[in-house]
């Protein structure tokens, strides 16, 4: 009975074939970026979820607006209580949260806030370093990278340094003393200069 392989390699796959056996399955286990996005979606905060700190250990607790201290800013990440999932696996998601006295918001602050609670993207909009520090002085928020501050009593915006835009906002609603997330972020979260 003739050999079912036509070529004389004893046996062995030549490279070719052997190449082609590779792609094949580095090609099943490839995953289109468009097949993620619907997760990547779903990674997103959602309105419903609860805020946890960003760096609590143990099981997550989700955070009452009574656990903030006025003047001291507390970094967090969304919470889905119902999964018991931390939406942590993009840093686009951490959030800074304030909490100040309701009289000194302006309406539109007031109106995204929640026990005085107000939440922002903790993201600068210029190259999308990390801002957490609170200038008492200044009553602002500013970016350790490029100093750029945002003033947070005024919805975000830009009081000096290079980023062009206001520090994206979100709102937030009180279920009991429980800050839960009332809508999406006011704007993409990140840097957009490069």
């Amino acid at each position: 009975m003739p050999s079912r392989n036509p070529c004389s390699c004893n046996g062995e796959i030549p490279f070719d074939a052997g190449r082609r056996k590779v792609i094949q399955i580095g090609a099943a286990g490839f995953v289109s970026p468009w097949a993620l996005a619907p997760s990547l979606a779903l990674a997103k905060p959602m309105v419903g979820d609860r805020l946890v700190e960003d760096d609590a250990e143990g099981t997550p607790a989700p955070l009452r607006a009574s656990d903030l201290r006025p003047g001291k800013p507390l970094l967090a990440f969304p919470f889905d209580a119902i999964k018991g999932e931390v939406r942590s696996d993009s840093r686009l998601n951490k959030i800074v949260l304030m909490r100040f006295a309701e009289a000194d918001m302006n309406a539109e602050t007031r109106a995204r806030s929640a026990g005085g609670v107000v939440a922002f993207s903790a993201i600068c909009t210029h190259q999308g370093c990390d801002v957490k520090t609170w200038l008492p002085k200044e009553q602002a928020l500013v970016c350790f990278c490029h100093s750029t501050k945002f003033l947070l009593l005024e919805g975000g915006s830009v009081a000096s340094g290079p980023a062009l835009r206001s520090l994206p906002s979100l709102p937030l609603s009180l279920d009991g003393d429980q800050l839960v997330i009332a809508g999406p972020f006011s704007a993409p979260a990140g840097g957009t200069t490069a």
